[in-house]
């Protein structure tokens, strides 16, 4: 309370209303899986956490394409993962994040530049993230521009000059104001007006790097000498301080602590050759860039934990998990165990293995449950975007989990509808066709246990024509009903934080049953809520029938909420017979 010790007029602020809730968003998506190249979570104690992507063109260039990765053995395996992504944004999906599931056996492509003597006199172009993806080129030019004694005078620290022609060549690095000998920066200054007379010229370094998946980067004007502002090592360090370099700078150079301005130049262009522009230049090839065997499930399991802190995530996948023979069932387990932690709000969306048989689908239902989990069979099939004219070998169609697209589709569903609202008979639209062709009678087999089925159905198109959790328990039948109280839960939770170690009496329980209530009137106003009235709809009590003293004496705030919620029509029935037209009377 405010003190009143001297007379005067006091004005003073106020509230007289309850506070409000604010919906979650619930489109927010999280996939796991590898990718040709991109950060990475080392270990559990890690705390780096994955890039929000907002379309298929951040995800290329942080994570690489959509080649292929090679995990199995030197036989080239699909890049799930980056399909997947694809697939989200084309079906409607908006926010992504992408954790990235690095094998232990990967490595980090590298060119070597000085590769002998001590590691301090070395140096290497090296693949920032490890992973196929870092294989490429890098081409270095030297560009030379004519200095006058202005240029020379104002060049930054570091700079490095050249004067004289043919045997009487000799280089200078500006230090402080003056420009001594770059072989021995040690030696006294050389004379300005000497340096001008004798054709000075300003070396700078052009650079030109290409990945595996053709996506260039380019850098000018950068410098030879530790000094400069633009020196190659900062640019193009292993460690740089900005995220943005981190993340979409793939190429590092690392260079040792003994190697001079001159001894880098040298190194660059040993053996390079003039350019017909008439400057020297260099292309180098990295190789040895490895994807690695087939992850793992601990490293699958490191790699949802870089996402277990991110709030605002809602729906959370592993593309293609179950095509890996060392991962499908346990990657399968860990979603699940990851989306049913406590205050998660999350459902997992999972896929079955491919080129399945609705027998062994069954089976491999039986083998889970969840209340936080929905299966979907069959793989989509879709345009091979790899494919080439005149390239046999690789295939016009492909076959993708279902995962990816069916996120993007309950991101396209909130959207449109909202999430309450069943996330089924929605188009697939990126689907040439389904694997397997699932008719009435399979599905019949398979709907009951939770398997929801991606269907063509005659005249409408390619839909998910099935919205169930993987659960027994008949109080969670429904995706829906999962996703729609998450929401809820979530909601309220980020919304009454304020409560918190307020006094906890009769006013506190007001401004907290007024303010759920509130928000609750509002998702019955918007048709996600059953009932005529809100009576019918909702009630929230929190008074002394809800709390003991006990209670009380231990700072328990106890409030009971109640919600009627919209069941889907899964099952449609018109009723229909003859009736005898009577006489009127």
């Amino acid at each position: 309370m405010p003190e009143y010790l001297a007379p005067g007029v006091y004005v003073e602020e106020t509230s007289f209303r309850a506070k409000s809730i604010e919906g979650v968003g619930t489109s927010t998506t999280a996939f796991v899986g590898p990718t040709r190249k991109g950060p990475h979570r080392a270990n559990d104690n890690d705390l780096q956490t994955p890039e929000l992507l907002t379309s298929y063109g951040d995800f290329e260039r942080i994570y690489g394409g959509y080649a292929d990765l090679n995990v199995t053995a030197g036989v080239p395996a699909t890049n799930y993962l980056a399909h997947a992504v694809l697939a989200f944004f084309n079906e409607g999906g908006s926010r992504l994040y992408v954790s990235r599931v690095r094998s232990a056996g990967a490595s980090a492509a590298e060119a070597p530049v000085v590769g002998d003597g001590p590691n301090n006199e070395r140096i290497s172009f090296v693949a920032r993230f490890a992973g196929s993806g870092g294989n490429g080129r890098v081409t270095v030019r030297e560009i030379v521009a004519p200095a006058s004694p202005v240029t020379m005078s104002s060049a930054p620290q570091g700079s490095l000059l050249r004067t004289g022609a043919g045997g009487a060549v000799a280089h200078h690095v500006k230090i402080g104001e003056t420009w001594r000998p770059a072989a021995n920066t040690d030696d006294p200054a050389a004379d300005a007006a000497t340096l001008a007379e004798a054709n000075p010229r300003l070396l700078t370094l052009q650079l030109t790097a290409s990945d595996a998946d053709d996506n260039v980067l380019a850098w000018d004007a950068l410098g030879h000498d530790r000094r400069h502002p633009r020196w190659i090592g900062h640019v193009l360090s292993e460690n740089p301080t900005r995220r943005a370099d981190a993340l979409q700078n793939w190429l590092a150079i690392r260079i040792g602590e003994a190697v001079s301005a001159i001894d880098l130049r040298d190194g660059l262009f040993n053996g390079g050759a003039a350019n017909p522009q008439g400057q020297l230049e260099r292309t180098r090839v990295l190789t040895g860039g490895d994807d690695g065997g087939e992850p793992t499930e601990a490293e699958y399991r490191l790699a949802l934990g870089a996402i277990a802190a991110l709030e605002d995530v809602s729906i959370v996948a592993a593309p293609g998990s179950s095509a890996y023979t060392n991962a499908a069932s346990p990657v399968m387990r860990a979603l699940i165990s990851h989306a049913e932690a406590r205050r998660a709000y999350r459902i997992a969306v999972l896929d079955t293995p491919p080129g399945q048989i609705p027998g062994n689908v069954r089976t491999l239902r039986g083998t889970v449950d969840s209340r936080h989990a929905a299966l979907y069979y069959p793989w989509v099939v879709v345009a091979n975007p790899n494919a080439r004219p005149g390239r046999e070998d690789i295939p016009r169609e492909i076959a993708l989990p279902p995962s990816g697209y069916v996120c993007g589709i309950y991101a396209r569903n909130d959207v449109q509808r909202g999430v309450h609202k069943a996330p089924a008979n929605e188009v697939v639209r990126s689907a040439l066709r389904f694997e397997v062709d699932v008719n009435f009678g399979q599905q019949e087999l398979l709907n009951p246990m939770g398997v929801n089925c991606l269907r063509l159905l005659s005249g409408r198109g390619y839909r998910v024509w099935g919205a169930r959790l993987i659960s027994s328990d008949p109080e969670w039948k429904y995706v829906s009903d999962r996703r729609y109280f998450n929401y809820l839960e979530s909601s309220i939770d980020r919304g009454t934080q304020w409560a918190v170690f307020e006094p906890n009496g009769e006013r506190l329980w007001a401004n907290v049953r007024q303010t759920i209530a509130d928000f609750l009137y509002n998702e019955w106003q918007n048709g996600a809520l059953l009932g005529t009235t809100t009576d019918e709809a909702f009630f929230v009590r929190c008074d002394r029938s809800t709390m003991t003293q006990n209670d009380l004496d231990n700072g328990r705030l106890i409030c009971l909420i109640g919600v009627a919620i919209l069941k889907p029509a899964e099952f449609v029935i018109f009723r229909i017979g003859q009736k005898t037209a009577e006489t009127a009377s």
